[in-house]
């Protein structure tokens, strides 16, 4: 089996969930013997091929028969942007976004014969147009290759475009994998550019697979799937193989761990005030939000409102060994997401033996027993689950052993296999 993949990032570049996710998946797919393609906007170079081959969206010129053949791509509506926030961008990006859009029309955003386009493989304020682009150039390298693959495999709306590309333009079966939708990022607010990308996607694959039932249930009941062509594989994680890491705690208090987006999205608000909470309770305790996102410097005022800044830190962004050392440093982690199609950091955190409160508005809480679950926005339950993780040492060993050993028998070898039983059901 033999698969074209689309996605936006690759470890060890990444800005979330999807391309630690990517990473997982293509490494299983290779030990159940398929081989991929991953196509990226922008690769460095340093990203590990011991199992798959990267292409480098930069380095492709288009071709004109691609040229031609992309006409669908003056339909999408690049005019209907309205006022909601592309995800990832602050307000100003967005705004600037918004007054570009107003002025400009479909067509500029089409390819020209024999051009390459640098992506930045970023979340900018430009990210329509690379979008669209890297969609044209997804089409040309699908036709260069197209005796080199069987099935067409595109992650998250991003790469939705690129992937109807491939299949009109080689025939292909393409396979549409949702690791979030505009209602996760936004709630019901949501940007009506990326809910049609999201749709088209859905509507153009052969299958769509979804990372959780809960993501299944919106993707039939807000995007009218047909339910009998969209299956849920639950995602794993591995943690890359590397040396045993020794960290020193350089404060004396217990440490509570937010990881993640400072978005909507994440629920980063609650966990500030069950912080709150648990603080008036004992004050032998530190909350860190390791993280960046729209919702930062509105989360720094309302720790400071609360009067917890001596108690209260904000690393920013981690990524690699930084997670997995924030990890080992905390004594308790929580995932408040208002809406989490599925959520591979709390599986990181058990797996490094930490007990997590995650909540019930979130996909892995399908797969996990031994984590503390809650409302996200119930703060006194969140309090008082952080606060038993903290007093009571019983409770905490129970969670961190066998969340530990629940979480190690979640492999992406078997998601593997349900997803290459998919690629073999659609060439079926």
């Amino acid at each position: 089996m033999r698969v074209l993949m689309f996605g936006w990032e690759f470890p060890p570049h990444i800005s979330g969930g999807l391309g630690t996710a990517c990473y997982g998946m293509v490494r299983g797919l290779a030990n159940c013997g398929v081989d991929v393609l991953f196509v990226m906007p922008s690769a460095s170079g340093d990203e590990d091929q011991s199992f798959t081959k990267i292409i480098n969206a930069s380095d492709v010129a288009v071709t004109e028969t691609t040229v031609d053949s992309m006409s669908f791509l003056k339909k999408v509506e690049f005019l209907r942007v309205g006022s909601n926030m592309v995800p990832y961008l602050s307000p100003e990006q967005f705004s600037s976004l918004v007054q570009k859009e107003q002025h400009e029309h479909a067509e500029h955003f089409m390819m020209k014969f024999g051009q390459k386009y640098r992506f930045s493989g970023k979340y900018g304020a430009n990210l329509m147009d690379e979008v669209v682009r890297y969609a044209a150039v997804c089409g040309t390298i699908a036709l260069q290759r197209k005796d080199e693959f069987d099935v067409i495999h595109a992650h998250d709306w991003l790469t939705y475009l690129a992937g109807i590309a491939a299949k009109r333009l080689t025939g292909k079966p393409l396979v549409i994998h949702v690791h979030a939708t505009e209602f996760d990022r936004t709630g019901e607010n949501v940007n009506t550019l990326v809910y049609d990308i999201e749709r088209r996607g859905m509507l153009n694959a052969d299958r769509v697979i979804t990372v959780s039932n809960l993501t299944r249930n919106i993707v039939v009941n807000k995007y009218g799937i047909d339910p009998n062509k969209v299956v849920t594989v639950h995602n794993a994680v591995d943690f890359a193989p590397g040396k045993e890491m020794a960290v020193t705690r350089g404060v004396p208090e217990k440490v509570v761990t937010f990881l993640g987006r400072i978005t909507f999205q994440k629920g980063p608000e609650y966990f500030i005030e069950a912080a709150a909470k648990v603080l008036k309770r004992c004050r032998n305790v530190r909350f860190v939000m390791a993280g960046s996102g729209d919702l930062m410097n509105r989360s720094i005022r309302r720790a400071a409102q609360l009067g917890i800044t001596d108690r209260f830190h904000f690393p920013g962004f981690l990524r690699g060994d930084d997670v997995k050392r924030m990890f080992l440093l905390s004594d308790v982690y929580v995932m408040p997401s208002v809406s989490e199609p599925f959520g591979i950091s709390p599986l990181e955190a058990m797996q490094s033996g930490v007990p997590s409160i995650i909540s019930k508005q979130s996909g892995v809480a399908e797969v996990l027993k031994y984590s503390l679950k809650v409302d996200f926005w119930d703060i006194n339950a969140m309090a008082d689950a952080i606060y038993a993780l903290l007093e009571y040492p019983a409770i905490s060993k129970i969670a961190a052993k066998e969340g530990k050993d629940e979480v190690d028998a979640l492999k992406w070898d078997d998601a593997a296999r349900i997803i290459s039983n998919v690629y073999e059901s659609m060439l079926r």
